[in-house]
């Protein structure tokens, strides 16, 4: 792939970046955008589902994975490890695609292992705030009513309650000790040991199935479960390559040709802001680092009242090759208004979320013909979008 030269100065060129972007996306290229059969662009290539995504990184082998203080596991361990557990939950415990996994731990090897397997065989993967308390999580469990609770020791004694009153199977790791009486507990250190060769359930899902939900905590009242298909999260994981080669782009690179990323993880997996670090390690080899922080070896305070953002504060956006941006009147007419002026932000395009999990009015309220109406504030300037606050009047999450 052809490359140009960084501009001397060391300075943002947006002209330089809109013809790396082109450069990208143009057709036949690696990251080419159409436009879709909802009106909505999307990536002409690559992966349609998490579970073809996560399949790519087996090519990855040893190449070093995730880094947890004297932990350490290769891609190959980790997708034989992912996939053992995918087996399990289809053929021992029954769960079909559709059905719901909650994955409720720190941030543990053990973490990507349950998610990614959740995925390998076509569950719903329901990653929850490990710092909840176990009224936030009987609130969750009983609004998305998982299968399976794949949970680390901490958590145990949070959701025994509600798993003993459902009858759902949980799976634990890290724990010692006895175990809740009454519960249809499983250790995952007394599993077999994963056969490297081993395939994952012979499961195929859909792009437009359900991947994920993930509960925001949102400015009024419980929190919603937002709804996102696999063709979203793998728009979500295409993205994070795209940023990839535009950087090495922008540095006068190739990409793909510079040394894989070493990631440092800070933020709880379960954060939507996390995906993109480790969608952004898994799409190129990296490695994932577990700090002190993200590992969150302190007290169960550590995370307590984790939020996707921070009322009041000021941030810039990016639209990606298949998010479009729109800051639209409050009145909600949908017309755009022009730069300069603050108005509410609207989304579309493929990494969106389809809605909220068993909320019809609330999906209603929050889409308009294919727009998600994100209850921001926000201004554009010479082609940057910022957030600037909270539409008062919105009562969206």
């Amino acid at each position: 792939m052809p490359h140009t030269d960084p501009p001397p100065s060391g300075q943002p060129d947006p002209e330089r970046a809109e013809r790396i972007h082109a450069q990208l996306t143009a057709p036949g290229a690696p990251f080419a955008v159409v436009r879709g059969e909802r009106g909505t662009l999307e990536y002409a290539d690559g992966p349609r589902t998490l579970r073809e995504f996560v399949e790519t990184t087996w090519a990855f082998g040893d190449t070093p994975f995730l880094i947890a203080g004297e932990r350490r596991y290769s891609y190959g361990e980790f997708f034989a490890a992912a996939s053992a557990l995918a087996v399990r939950l289809n053929e021992r415990y029954g769960l079909r695609p559709g059905d719901r996994a909650v994955v409720a731990m720190r941030n543990l090897p053990e973490w990507q292992i349950a998610f990614w397997a959740a995925q390998l065989a076509g569950l719903i993967a329901v990653p929850l705030n490990a710092w909840w308390t176990e009224d936030e999580f009987t609130y969750a469990l009983d609004d998305c009513e998982p299968g399976v609770l794949l949970v680390d020791g901490e958590r145990m004694n949070r959701v025994a309650g509600w798993a003993r009153r459902a009858g759902a199977r949980v799976v634990v790791f890290q724990r010692e000790g006895q175990l809740s009486d009454g519960v249809s507990i499983e250790r995952y250190e007394d599993f077999p040991a994963p056969d490297p060769l081993a395939a994952p359930p012979d499961v195929e899902p859909r792009p437009e199935d359900d991947a994920t939900i993930l509960y925001t905590a949102g400015t009024t009242g419980r929190p919603r479960g937002a709804v996102a298909t696999h063709l979203a999260q793998a728009g979500a994981a295409l993205d994070a390559r795209y940023r990839a080669a535009a950087s090495a782009l922008e540095r006068g690179g190739i990409p793909g040709m510079g040394a894989a990323p070493v990631i440092p993880v800070t933020l709880p997996f379960s954060r939507l802001a996390a995906f993109a670090d480790f969608y952004g390690a898994m799409a190129a080899g990296g490695t994932l680092v577990l700090t002190e922080a993200g590992m969150g070896t302190g007290t169960d305070t550590e995370g307590a009242g984790d939020t996707e953002g921070a009322e009041g504060m000021a941030y810039s956006i990016d639209a990606t090759p298949v998010t479009e941006l729109r800051i639209v009147a409050l009145s909600g007419s949908g017309d755009p208004l022009p730069d300069g002026a603050t108005g509410e932000l609207w989304l579309r395009g493929q990494p969106l979320l389809r809605g909220y999990w068993r909320d019809p009015d609330a999906t209603a309220e929050a889409f308009s013909g294919g727009w998600f109406r994100t209850g921001d504030l926000a201004v554009r300037r010479e082609g940057r979008v910022t957030v600037v606050g909270r539409a008062q009047a919105s009562g969206r999450p």
